[in-house]
């Protein structure tokens, strides 16, 4: 995976971030989700690197990034601090200015990073998600059930992190074949990677702090900037999955991409093929249509 591809672990002075780099041209940020890590990336980033100077990232407390210590409130774990050592990062590598598209738990990160730092981010791309504040308050029996990383991560110490430490395979197939995603789309070796990712103590810690900030400080932030008038400057795609839940759930607030209006002017949307894992699953489609979005063609 990831030939002539470069790796890199940047101090971001509060975590130690893994990423891989390669390419040209502007500076494009992709983020991963759960229970990913940047390896969900690895047959989208070569063809966007033809393009752009791609950075695939482990979020803090991800993959092979560091685990920062949490604190009560799980502010080090919020999707603010995790913005901020991405700044950190691509500043790191020559960009004050860049486009990120992030998907699952790393499209929540790119939002707060549009957000909080709007003269950083050109283009924001966000898969499969809607904002965090806008899914819990119309979270239902069916975000309970079908996605139950939101309810069963957040729960306070030791829970999650007692089974997720004892079923970590478990958790991995469950997400990967759960989420109207096929299973042939996670080699074997793609799939151990996820798994062993969960297996230490650390890093489990470190994703169940990030989900428990997702239920409180990070729906503070979004409902702090929703009364303050704050909007994400930059255009935004919002691109979900055809055989997902995005689109049914939120019928009747028009769909994922009237929903993202709420938060931006300058909104596209389209739905790709596949579930939830769609750039696993539909690799080139996801590649042409972010490479569309970003250079503007």
């Amino acid at each position: 995976m990831f030939e002539n591809f470069d790796s890199r672990e940047i101090d971001t002075g509060e975590a130690r971030i893994f990423a891989r780099r390669a390419g040209s041209g502007p500076g494009l940020l992709l983020l991963h989700g759960f229970p990913e890590t940047h390896a969900m990336w690895r047959e989208v980033a070569p063809g966007l690197a033809r393009d752009f100077t791609v950075v695939c990232a482990d979020l803090r407390g991800y993959g092979q990034s560091s685990c920062p210590p949490s604190t009560s409130d799980h502010a080090p774990y919020a999707k603010r601090a995790m913005a901020a050592d991405m700044v950190m990062l691509m500043e790191t590598f020559g960009f004050r200015c860049f486009m990120v598209a992030g998907h699952d738990r790393g499209g929540r990160v790119a939002y707060r990073l549009a957000l909080d730092h709007p003269d950083r981010v050109e283009k924001l791309a966000v898969l499969d998600i809607i904002p965090t504040g806008d899914a819990w308050d119309r979270a239902d029996d069916r975000l309970a059930l079908g996605y139950w990383p939101w309810s069963l991560l957040s729960q306070p110490w030791p829970l999650p992190e007692t089974m997720l430490a004892a079923a970590a395979d478990a958790v991995v197939d469950n997400a990967l074949s759960g989420w109207g995603s096929s299973p042939d789309a996670f080699p074997p070796g793609v799939r151990q990677l996820y798994i062993d990712a969960l297996r230490d103590a650390a890093h489990i810690h470190a994703i169940c702090e990030e989900y428990r900030a997702a239920a409180s400080l990070d729906r503070e932030h979004d409902r702090a900037d929703r009364e303050a008038g704050r909007r994400i400057a930059c255009p935004l795609l919002a691109l979900w999955s055809e055989h997902g839940a995005l689109a049914e759930w939120y019928a009747q607030e028009g769909g994922p991409e009237a929903m993202w209006r709420n938060w931006a002017d300058d909104v596209s949307g389209v739905a790709l093929p596949g579930g939830h894992f769609f750039p696993e699953e539909s690799p080139i489609e996801t590649a042409a249509t972010l490479d569309a979005f970003f250079s503007g063609r």
